[in-house]
């Protein structure tokens, strides 16, 4: 099974390490991080990854996992990248995103007319594409998965699991991992932060520190 997980420069990190962890331990899986060209990315933080393969080098994986990130943005005008998510989506099994890496397989057109997710404070970026958002954790629509923000991916990579493999594999991986979120404080959407931690999240963003 080649799984290829698209890299860019200020990429999220959890968005590719979550998914990571979980479609590494299919049996036979082999991840390929790939990018425009072979090299080290960073995310906004400097944490490095390296892309060992540049997308011609990768131009059939069976399952293709797209990050988000700050980083989103200033890629989604990249025709390179752009013709390649397109390209490997007509021969994918699966074609997945993980918080704003939904806004690039909008970009590709690959989201017309589907049903699809994507970080809270992404929505109205992705409503100006044809696509029908859908307030959940994860969404499939046909061969397409994608995913709410950040820590979803690994939601989204673990139901992925279960359809291409089974469940008992998905459990498996999941105890493994030994993911059973029990989070200190109950803010983790916007619907159910406290007000003033959402106008704070707000004004950091506008500031540039978020």
């Amino acid at each position: 099974m080649k799984i290829a997980i698209l890299l860019f420069d200020n990429f999220t990190a959890l968005d590719v390490a979550g998914p990571y962890e979980v479609l590494s331990n299919i049996p036979g899986a082999n991840i390929y991080f790939t990018a425009e060209k072979a090299g080290l990315y960073k995310n906004n933080k400097g944490m490095q990854i390296s892309a060992d393969y540049s997308l011609s080098d990768i131009p059939d994986p069976e399952i293709l996992v797209i990050p988000g990130g700050f980083g989103i943005d200033a890629i989604l005008g990249n025709q390179n990248i752009l013709n390649w998510i397109k390209a490997v989506h007509e021969k994918s099994l699966w074609t997945t995103s993980v918080c704003s890496g939904a806004l690039l397989l909008a970009e590709a057109g690959i989201l017309n007319g589907r049903k699809a997710t994507t970080h809270w404070n992404r929505v109205e970026q992705l409503k100006k594409y044809p696509v029908e958002f859908v307030n959940e954790r994860y969404v499939k629509d046909g061969k397409i998965i994608t995913s709410a923000g950040v820590s979803a991916g690994i939601d989204m990579a673990l139901y992925l699991t279960g359809l291409a493999f089974n469940d008992k594999l998905a459990q498996l991986i999941q105890l493994a991992m030994e993911y059973d979120p029990q989070p200190p404080f109950n803010s983790g959407s916007p619907q159910k932060a406290p007000k003033e931690i959402l106008e704070l999240f707000k004004s950091a963003k506008a500031s540039g520190k978020k």
